[in-house]
């Protein structure tokens, strides 16, 4: 079976059973980093739960021209190396230390890393063409719906903070969260969905909001329901 037949496989026939599959992880994943006697190993689960959940967004994305792929590589690239001059320097997002949860490391930072940005500007950038699609007609429109995305993005962000550093994904200098954390988020953020929102491939991928959605509850549950 090749990769086209695969897709339309999972796209058509099993698009309710991969939506079913997916929540399912977030649900089991959740509950099973809120155990004490199962969190470590749930904990080693994370970049698998990240790299699954791309693959699935990637298989029922619509549209795999020459555009899409640049934009997807030159995403996860730009994210991945954003945090890389992030974790040297200090001068991005402040001043902190990736753990070992989030898996195999390259520079310091984990190479899952670079797929979670691409995961978030895709998905939260699916979700503000899907409502705002009328505003793509002019510059000032664009603009208006890279802000709309990017605070998508910094608002999800509130929620993974405080959880992230519990399950040691990483770990901020003196254990205080800084604001220039936000604001480098919303400018990084801004950038890239600027770039996508003036992408030319097709957008309409529907396991997008489902996917932040289910992102978005598992952060939002984990700080409403602390260990």
């Amino acid at each position: 079976m090749n990769y086209i037949q695969l897709k339309a496989l999972i796209t058509t026939r099993y698009r309710k059973t991969t939506f079913t599959i997916l929540s399912l992880m977030y649900i089991v994943g959740f509950i099973g980093l809120k155990v004490p006697l199962t969190q470590e190993y749930f904990k080693v689960l994370s970049p698998f739960n990240l790299w699954t959940s791309l693959i699935l967004l990637l298989l029922f994305h619509q549209d795999f021209q020459p555009k899409f792929i640049l934009f997807a590589v030159i995403t996860f690239l730009v994210g991945f190396f954003i945090e890389v001059i992030g974790v040297h320097t200090g001068i991005i997002f402040g001043e902190y230390q990736y753990g070992q949860t989030l898996g195999i490391k390259l520079f310091e930072v984990p190479i899952v890393i670079g797929a979670n940005w691409l995961i978030l500007v895709y998905c939260s950038g699916v979700i503000v063409e899907l409502f705002f699609q009328n505003l793509k007609s002019s510059i000032s429109g664009k603009i208006i719906l890279s802000i709309i995305a990017a605070c998508l993005m910094v608002g999800l962000d509130l929620l993974i903070e405080p959880v992230a550093i519990r399950l040691d994904f990483w770990q901020w200098s003196f254990n205080k969260i800084p604001v220039q954390n936000y604001l480098g988020w919303l400018v990084v953020s801004l950038v890239l969905q600027f770039y996508f929102i003036n992408s030319k491939f097709l957008k309409n991928n529907l396991l997008a909001p489902l996917l932040f959605c289910l992102q978005l509850l598992f952060f939002l549950l984990h700080t409403l329901l602390p260990a």
